[in-house]
């Protein structure tokens, strides 16, 4: 996920409080069914929110209170889909509780490496399941358990037709069975957290205290004899992370225009990576020396502690200009770097008319790395191997540290149309992105000493009755120079060209754009949108850039009421990318990039929603 042209970069909140980071890998975890309603909240963060500053993801999910009944739910269609779920929820005096559970299988779980219709081997299964409970104890104060559990396997969708490359002991490339499109390659990702909180409200003081636990782990199992056949190697990979910590906030109006906030984070992670891997030998050429494959065991760990503390007011100058101002020091210790840093905060809204709102803001932040450090005897010990590193330099990913300015403006037009146009520029030091460097599905951090981040945004929507209409247009520009942390994963060309020469990053969609409208009333449901992508960065350096592209859904539900064993039974159809295009994310190239992903083809989905 790309927001504002960063790569990942969020911080999500459930129900206030915060989830902490797990893993980098591809399931999507959060289930959408959860969700009562989102909010995606950019720029100029106020002081409360630190470490992930992209864009802060706040979900309020559905309560046992809000329900008016439990829901089942089959829906399936294209790519062998079918995904069933379960929502249970309700109240009874103080305590409240819900409830759900899916299962998803398909053929389409990571992106499709070809342009085929069907992706070569890319079944997937993923069972879910999510629960907040709620005890309130009297008027005042508030006990609640939020929990999740995510189980997935998936299947590494395969390029046919590629050439063997390297010779294996007791195999021949002229053998049927070893053909690149029956690679056998999986992933299991797992994720499970829990989070208590205690919440007080009174009339001037709200605070909230929520300590929490999570776990998540990636499994990469290798097919050995076509890996080593097509790549040179074999690995097989755990990743895993473990983290507890707990967050406290408070909020106290200490006068009529003064409001003011402050808060407490801390953290602590402990990350594992075990590999066991099957290479070749080979000598200062890089040719294969022996048939025989040679197994590396290399099992290593990282910590990270991280902590932060903020204050800040928000002062209401007068009832059209609201001020919001504060500071934040952060810390992040690990097993491979020590670094601190107080960041100020500035934030004003203005509100000349009743229909215009504008808002002018800056902000420091400090964004730790994800603890995945590689260490330079892992590197020692694969050297005269096909897992040998591109060179020898390993210097740790550093903190992200930069500067933010965000402006911009909300004008009702008429009471149904509103627009905004927000502008946004970000220098960064020691800017972090993500890569993935191997067909394991895990991404890993490095950065660049020197980055520059701007861009705009407009966004309208209008309402009235039944109707509904959007249009959305960004604009982005990235800048970065000087790899300055995991360059053992790069090309010596590739370093050499970019600590001379500012380079766009990969995940930069220079343009994009989104439109729709809908129609919604007791029993009709209809909608048609589009999504433009301008393309991304690809090639040398990131020199070249894909394939613009323009992408078109739609879909239609039809309620029935008062159904017998029921009250509302939905019938929906769904058409994605209806004119079946074919389009082109990556082509395997690019700085971090590792494997070519084409977007869907067109798929057709139907389900049925039972309340009761």
């Amino acid at each position: 996920m790309h927001v504002r042209g960063e790569h990942g970069g969020l911080t999500y909140r459930v129900n206030g409080v915060l989830l902490p980071e797990g893993l980098n890998g591809f399931g999507q975890e959060l289930d959408t069914r959860i969700i009562q309603s989102v909010d995606l909240l950019t720029g100029t963060l106020p002081a409360q929110f630190g470490f992930r500053t992209a864009g802060i993801v706040d979900v309020h999910t559905k309560t046992g209170s809000t329900l008016k009944s439990n829901q089942l739910s089959l829906y399936g269609g294209s790519y062998n889909t079918f995904a069933p779920s379960l929502q249970l929820g309700g109240s009874k005096g103080r305590f409240e509780y819900f409830t759900t559970f899916s299962f998803n299988r398909n053929t389409i779980g990571i992106e499709n490496p070809t342009a085929s219709f069907r992706a070569t081997h890319d079944l997937t299964q993923q069972g879910k399941g999510f629960g907040y409970f709620s005890w309130r104890l009297d008027d005042n104060n508030r006990i609640s358990l939020l929990t999740s559990a995510s189980y997935a396997d998936f299947e590494l969708p395969n390029t046919t037709g590629l050439q063997p490359t390297y010779q294996l002991e007791g195999t021949s490339w002229n053998d049927p069975s070893v053909q690149s499109r029956f690679l056998n390659d999986s992933q299991t990702e797992q994720n499970y957290y829990a989070v208590v909180s205690y919440q007080h409200s009174a009339e001037k003081l709200n605070l909230q205290l929520s300590p929490y636990f999570r776990y998540g782990r990636i499994d990469y199992t290798p097919d050995p004899v076509r890996d080593l056949v097509f790549q040179g190697v074999a690995e097989h990979e755990v990743n895993d992370f473990t983290t507890g910590g707990a967050q406290f906030d408070l909020s106290y109006d200490v006068a009529p225009d003064h409001t003011i906030r402050a808060g407490l984070l801390g953290q602590y992670t402990s990350e594992r990576l075990d590999t066991n891997s099957l290479v070749f030998p080979i000598d200062s050429e890089g040719n294969q020396t022996a048939t025989t494959p040679l197994r590396l065991i290399d099992n290593t760990g990282n910590w990270s502690a991280e902590a932060g503390a903020y204050i800040q007011d928000e002062y209401r100058i007068n009832r059209k200009l609201t001020f919001n101002y504060g500071l934040r020091y952060d810390r992040f210790a690990s097993s491979f770097g020590n670094e601190g840093q107080l960041s100020p905060r500035a934030n004003m809204v203005w509100k000349p008319f009743r229909s215009t709102t504008l808002h002018i803001g800056y902000s420091r932040y400090f964004a730790p790395p994800s603890p995945q450090y590689v260490y330079p005897s892992t590197l020692a010990h694969f050297a005269g191997t096909t897992n040998a590193a591109a060179n020898l330099t390993d210097t740790a990913t550093k903190v992200e540290t930069s500067n933010y300015v965000d402006a911009g403006i909300l004008q009702h037009i008429t009471p149904d149309l509103q627009i905004t146009i927000d502008a946004y520029s970000k220098w960064a030091h020691n800017l972090t992105d993500l890569g993935q460097f191997g067909r394991a599905v895990i991404l890993a951090p490095f950065s660049y000493r020197r980055g520059h981040v701007y861009g705009a945004e407009f966004g309208s929507a209008w309402r009235h009755g039944p109707w509904s209409v959007f249009g959305n247009f960004s604009y982005v520009k990235t800048a970065a120079r000087d790899i300055n942390s995991a360059e053992y994963q790069f090309a010596p060309e590739e370093l050499a060209y970019i600590r001379s020469h500012a380079i766009q990053l990969d995940h930069q969609g220079e343009y994009t754009a989104s439109a729709g409208t809908s129609y919604s009333s007791k029993h009709h449901l209809a909608y048609v949108d589009f999504l433009y992508g301008y393309g991304l960065r690809s090639g040398f350096a990131n020199l070249d850039k894909q394939p613009q592209y323009a992408i078109f859904n739609i879909g239609y539900q039809y309620t029935l009421t008062h159904v017998p064993l029921g009250r509302d039974l939905k019938i929906r159809a769904d058409v994605v990318n209806l004119f079946d295009k074919r389009y082109q994310l990556r082509d395997g190239s690019g700085v971090g990039i590792y494997q070519a992903q084409y977007g869907q083809r067109r798929g057709t989905y139907f389900s049925l929603v039972s309340d009761f």
